[in-house]
């Protein structure tokens, strides 16, 4: 059986943070895993993604189809589940991914408000990634709920990732965007069953890096 685990969330929600927490445990344990992250900017599949969130297919975000859109993203992960990935599955090794189809779900759904659009967008985008593409459909997902207000705190000093400068990307300069995201997010995790991680306690105040990651690790241990 495939261990895969995904890490999703909106822009600043701490993916990236609570990977790296993940290496640190099963490195501990002794546990042998692969991880990685989307897109692969030092890849060459993902020159498309770079130009998009560059700006040059356009600056608005919201103007370009979630159908084109989510092509660039899924053929970097089919590159990378060919080059790299399958031969991890079939080692047996557990898999630990920083966004996987999912974020497709979350950021290019969000540009669709009707419900009836967003499901046949939906419907489309899990056959063409998990059937045409054949990638694999992940053991379990754990959203990070992070309110839009705490995530542009956290985002705003953050470096873009593309190019380490601090210009940021079409998604992260746009706050209809990412708003939109972030109800798609909730919307999709509701759909497929994710593991919905709230990143702030009932006073909202950010949980510590640490009590979110038990969170995750504890569930995952489950499958291990």
């Amino acid at each position: 059986m495939n261990k895969i685990f995904v890490i999703d969330g909106t822009d600043g929600s701490g993916k990236q943070t609570q990977l790296e927490k993940l290496c640190e445990a099963f490195d501990r344990e002794n546990i042998e895993y692969a991880k990685f992250s989307f897109p692969r900017y030092d890849n060459p599949s993902s020159s498309l993604v770079k130009m998009y969130l560059g700006g040059e297919f356009g600056t608005d975000a919201q103007a370009i189809s979630p159908y084109t859109a989510s092509t660039f993203y899924a053929l970097d992960r089919y590159a990378c589940y060919m080059q790299e990935m399958k031969a991890a599955i079939e080692s047996g090794k557990v898999i630990i991914l920083d966004r996987y189809t999912t974020a497709n779900m979350v950021h290019q759904a969000g540009k669709i408000k009707d419900i009836e659009e967003r499901d046949k967008f939906l419907d489309w985008l899990y056959n063409f990634e998990f059937k045409d593409l054949g990638l694999p459909i992940p053991t379990e997902v754990f959203f990070l709920d992070m309110p839009i207000e705490k995530s542009e705190e956290l985002m705003k000093n953050r470096l873009n990732k593309i190019n380490n400068e601090t210009q940021k990307d079409i998604h992260e300069s746009n706050k209809e965007h990412l708003e939109a995201a972030y109800d798609a997010g909730m919307y999709v995790a509701k759909k497929y069953n994710w593991n919905h991680i709230k990143c702030c306690d009932e006073e909202n105040n950010i949980r510590t890096i640490e009590n979110i990651h038990s969170e995750i690790y504890n569930e995952i241990k489950k499958y291990l």
